[in-house]
């Protein structure tokens, strides 16, 4: 048996040949890289041994805690049958299966799944039908070849996904390959665009939605939102009712309602889905990240009877949706899918979140009374921290000071691995977490904050 690599081997090895994720890489190079080897529940175990609390479930994927008994026996079993077979004129058991629990769960009236591989993915798959069900179904609606969107959104980085999206530090060199949109301001009550306060407010955000709606809808496919959660944006939480109306809205004007629920779904917010705290059919819902339970790159974009008919007809009718991908419906990520959503009702995953997430609530409260804590947002087991450098006038830190990463940096060295985006320290662990790990994590939080946020940055 070979010899395994040194840390430091692997560390060398990982400088000279990788290129990471949002990831600047010169600075990469100068430090020592964290490999991950194995885990354990909450728990990351990098080369050397030493353990992690997972703050943020390996970037929202992991519901059920690394190295889930049910979840490795899934893999294992369906491994000894087949990995992968194309869904391109041939169809397997798992995914088959897979459908039909997810339109079990669903929010009503989706009935249809269509898998691809990413947040992404399930993104454009969604744009696409959008458009070409309107030209085919429903053509004298009007063109209706673009989207509206709200500012801050992310739902991806292909190039579709990126022109829905509105994150300008990580698309603005893209700009020139995106199609055109239209886009309003999102609900975020901390930094209110209209200078208002919630609630007295009557969600006025509301009013431009509809007034852009009432004058483009004859241009615009759909109306496409991460529901009562905005996650990449700093986890701005949507007041009561806003998802609602805009439900309302959409169908006034016959705009499809697609929904990002890559992030939101599968418990994160407290329910299966984020939809259903307040009853939401949408048209298109796109899912990901805990679709597997942080196991296997897997995604869907479930739709409604009515827009799955709108592409119906004889092949010379030439209406088939020609989209696909090498690993669609891939029987490994549709056999350990299949055994999350096993999980969730063996386990009574959402029952047992409950308490968890008022606890979170609870221990999140006195990092108000810290100086450079300006808002703290929780919706489920979601929470976000932004951090300002004057609490009163809620000024932003620089992010070139990379207060969030340096608040990181200390929560790793005492045993917490977060991914801040800019000033907002994100918190979303695994919905297996126990009380005195989540005890733990903000603990640890709270004190990566007071170290770090009143000193200067280096260099």
């Amino acid at each position: 048996m070979a010899r395994q690599p040194s840390t430091k081997q692997l560390s060398d090895w990982d400088r000279k040949y990788l290129w990471h994720p949002f990831t600047q890489m010169q600075e990469w190079e100068q430090e020592k890289p964290l490999i991950i080897e194995k885990g354990k529940g909450s728990y990351l175990i990098d080369t050397d041994g030493k353990k992690y609390l997972d703050g943020t479930s390996s970037i929202w994927v992991n519901l059920h805690g690394h190295r889930h008994p049910a979840l490795d026996r899934a893999i294992k079993q369906q491994l000894d049958k087949i990995a992968h077979s194309t869904f391109l004129g041939l169809s397997n058991p798992p995914a088959i299966q897979l459908a039909r629990e997810l339109i079990r769960i669903a929010p009503t009236g989706l009935t249809r799944v269509f898998y691809s591989d990413n947040g992404s993915t399930a993104v454009e798959v969604a744009l696409k039908m959008a458009v070409q069900y309107w030209q085919q179904r429903r053509p004298e609606a009007g063109s209706k070849n673009t989207f509206l969107h709200l500012k801050l959104a992310y739902h991806g980085d292909t190039i579709g996904a990126i022109s829905v999206g509105n994150i300008e530090l990580f698309h603005t060199p893209f700009k020139s390959l995106l199609f055109p949109t239209l886009e309003a301001d999102p609900p975020y009550c901390y930094r209110c665009p209209l200078s208002l306060t919630y609630p007295s407010c009557q969600m006025a955000c509301l009013d431009p939605i509809e007034q852009i709606l009432k004058e483009h809808h004859r241009e615009l496919a759909g109306f496409i939102i991460e529901p009562l959660v905005q996650a990449t944006a700093g986890m701005i939480t949507a007041p009561p009712g806003y998802l609602t109306r805009v439900r309302e809205l959409c169908t006034k004007y016959q705009v499809l309602l697609i929904v990002d629920e890559v992030a939101t779904g599968f418990g994160r917010t407290g329910k299966m889905f984020a939809c259903r705290h307040e009853g939401v059919a949408p048209d298109l819902m796109a899912i990901s990240k805990g679709l597997t339970g942080g196991y296997m790159p897997l995604a869907a974009t479930l739709t409604t009877e009515e827009i799955y008919k709108g592409f119906l007809g004889t092949y010379a009718d030439f209406k088939t949706f020609f989209h696909g991908h090498s690993y669609t419906g891939n029987a490994l990520g549709c056999a350990v899918a299949l055994a999350s959503l096993e999980v969730f009702g063996k386990e009574k995953t959402l029952a047992r979140l409950q308490p968890k997430i008022k606890t979170m609530a609870r221990h999140l409260q006195p990092l108000w009374q810290l100086p450079h804590v300006g808002d703290i947002r929780q919706r489920g087991f979601m929470a976000a921290i932004e951090l300002v450098e004057d609490k009163e006038t809620r000024k932003p830190y620089p992010l070139e000071e990379r207060v969030g990463h340096r608040v990181a940096m200390e929560a790793r060295s005492r045993g917490l691995l977060l991914r801040p985006i800019g000033n907002v320290l994100v918190l979303m662990p695994p919905l297996s977490t126990s009380l005195p790990e989540l005890r733990r994590m903000v603990e640890i939080l709270q004190a990566s904050i007071e170290t770090t946020a009143l000193l200067p940055a280096s260099g």
